[in-house]
């Protein structure tokens, strides 16, 4: 597949090869991307329906399908996927004990544009006050293949895959879901979570840090952040392409009987009230190269 597409549109190929082979897999949809799947409704339209902008009951059809045996992907943008029907994947999926795979577009701030309706920061956080529930936050549209198909073929498991705009330049092996080791140092780890890590790198670049990539972020990889801190001093950066502090808790608990101190980096909570771009949102959250490298080491010293 083309290298240079997204990982939504990797998204919709995946999804639609996959429909064709895999009889129990099933996709809900809420208007958002529709047009990418026309193909595959045309091919399936028993197994790719759109509710129509009621994202409530994009959850609860999600729900009733997998109680059927099917397997569910239920899609749209974070913010109305996590957020407004929290009660429906709290009850349709935690409480009827079933599984079926959240995937959603346009997270943090992918779309400024769209303002803060179209924002969720928050979405981890969220899906944390939840049991268990795997969280995978790919890097790059290679990574969001690997992960998709995994979470496709994962049995009944509640699985929530978080697509970006943004990218890595390259991506990494994700197959055993590990924390990967990307440089070694002695002064401290940082922890870089899906599309952070080019701009963790450049951060930290001649320093002496560990620096630990991260496309799985639930189950939290206690023993990789372990075997880090045992090998460097037991200083911890958490750059994290959503609400910050989302994984503190997650990293205090693996480190619970190792003194330790954590920088949590991250979305801020403050809303920013202009659009502009990306770029700038990442900048002001201070996310961006040059204000990592001095966050990262003014928190080492």
């Amino acid at each position: 597949m083309d290298v240079t597409d997204t990982m939504r549109e990797r998204f919709v190929s995946v999804t639609s090869e996959l429909l064709d082979e895999d009889h129990r897999l099933a996709v809900v949809l809420a208007e958002i991307t529709m047009d990418g799947f026309r193909p595959a409704r045309q091919r399936h339209p028993d197994r790719v329906i759109n509710v129509g902008i009621r994202e409530q009951l994009l959850i609860g059809v999600g729900g009733g399908l997998a109680l059927t045996g099917l397997r569910p992907v239920v899609h749209t943008f974070a913010s109305f996927l996590v957020e407004r029907p929290f009660e429906q994947v709290k009850l349709d999926f935690g409480h009827q004990d079933t599984g079926g795979v959240l995937v959603s577009a346009s997270a943090s701030y992918d779309w400024p544009a769209g303002g803060f309706t179209h924002m969720a920061p928050g979405d981890v956080a969220l899906l944390d006050t939840l049991d268990g529930w795997t969280v995978h936050v790919p890097g790059h549209p290679d990574e969001a293949e690997a992960l998709l198909r995994h979470a496709y073929a994962a049995g009944d498991d509640k699985v929530y895959v978080r697509l970006s705009q943004l990218s890595n330049a390259r991506p990494r092996p994700v197959g055993d879901l590990r924390f990967q080791t990307v440089r070694t140092g002695r002064a401290g780890v940082v922890v870089a979570v899906g599309p952070t890590l080019d701009e963790v790198l450049a951060a930290t670049e001649g320093l002496d840090v560990t620096v630990l990539y991260a496309a799985t972020v639930r189950p939290f990889d206690d023993a990789a952040l372990r075997t880090a801190v045992g090998h460097a001093a037991p200083d911890v950066v958490l750059v994290e392409p959503y609400l910050a502090g989302t994984s503190a808790a997650a990293a205090g608990q693996a480190l619970m009987e190792v003194p330790h101190r954590i920088l949590p980096l991250g979305v801020g909570r403050a809303e920013l009230r202009r659009y502009g771009t990306t770029g700038e949102h990442t900048a002001a959250h201070g996310l961006d190269a040059a204000s990592l490298r001095q966050r990262v080491t003014g928190f080492l010293r």
